[in-house]
């Protein structure tokens, strides 16, 4: 007998084989196998696992994309955040005009105090016995019902205040509401000579340093430039969110003055600054006086 020498690298092939009719006339079918030889010098099959170089590249490829776009998602969300405060600007900005409506024209003051253990602020009711603020009872509630749009989203307060609460936002109280003998006036509306360039509110926040750490805390009202207690927040994308007397909203950058006062730096790192026209480098009260 011959011996036939068979190349364990060899390929099945998989056929079938027709045979001729058989008596019953139903055709038969077989199948059959056939071992072909690998033909020498052939290359073999590669395998389809990564190696550890690939696998490698893929890892320091998503490192970079992710490093790429992770700030690109930051700032697209902040952007949606800040689209979310101006429409809470536009609400309390109708809110502040409706109040002067119904007061003779009087433009909202920042608060009124009473004698009855309580005082009444813009942004809410503050009880002096249990130092707590209610905010569905401040003095643009009525115009707006709903307390939420009264805090900023981006603006988380570091110091949580009974009196302040969480607002985030700063109302152009000393301009427009000015205090005498420890009452707050009200300007009339006929008295701002223009309106679409005077501040009535805008992102707002103060910094200050307790404990050897930075601390920035609610400012619920903004003081003007002259004051020289920086206060404008530019928390949106190094932006700020300002609401205007005539009821538009507009984003303008913080204005970083010197006030040498130990508290510049901290206030550039926090975007925190002062309202002024642009291309102004000393402070003035162009954008929140009554002129």
């Amino acid at each position: 007998m011959r011996k036939v020498h068979v190349n364990l690298s060899a390929t099945l092939l998989v056929g079938e084989a027709k045979f001729r009719p058989s008596h019953n006339g139903f055709s038969r079918r077989k199948s059959f196998v056939v071992l072909m030889p690998r033909c020498p010098g052939s290359p073999r099959r590669r395998s389809s696992a990564f190696t550890l170089i690939e696998l490698l590249v893929v890892i320091a490829i998503i490192a970079i994309l992710a490093a790429i776009l992770f700030p690109v998602f930051a700032q697209a969300r902040e952007k949606a955040r800040q689209a979310s405060c101006m429409s809470n600007l536009k609400q309390m900005g109708t809110g502040a005009l409706m109040y002067s409506q119904d007061y003779d024209e009087l433009v909202m003051p920042v608060g009124l105090s009473t004698t009855a253990g309580f005082n009444y602020y813009w942004w809410g009711r503050y009880v002096f016995a249990t130092q707590t603020i209610i905010e569905s009872e401040g003095l643009l509630y009525p115009y707006m019902k709903n307390q939420q749009i009264q805090a900023c989203p981006s603006y988380e307060n570091e110091v949580f205040n009974g009196l302040t609460n969480k607002t985030g936002y700063g109302y152009n109280g000393n301009q427009l509401s000015p205090s005498v003998g420890g009452t707050w006036n009200s300007v009339p509306l006929a008295a701002i000579k223009s309106p679409s360039e005077t501040v009535l509110m805008a992102d707002a926040a103060k910094v200050q340093l307790s404990g050897g750490q930075t601390v920035v805390w609610t400012s619920p009202v903004l003081q003007a430039p002259l004051e020289r207690v920086p206060g404008f927040h530019g928390r949106h994308n190094g932006m700020g969110n300002i609401l205007w007397v005539d009821g538009h909203v507009k984003a303008l950058k913080p204005a970083y003055l010197a006030e040498n006062d130990g508290l510049d730096a901290l206030r550039v790192k926090n975007n925190i600054g002062d309202i002024v026209p642009a291309g102004s480098t000393t402070a003035n009260n162009d954008l929140m006086d009554l002129n």
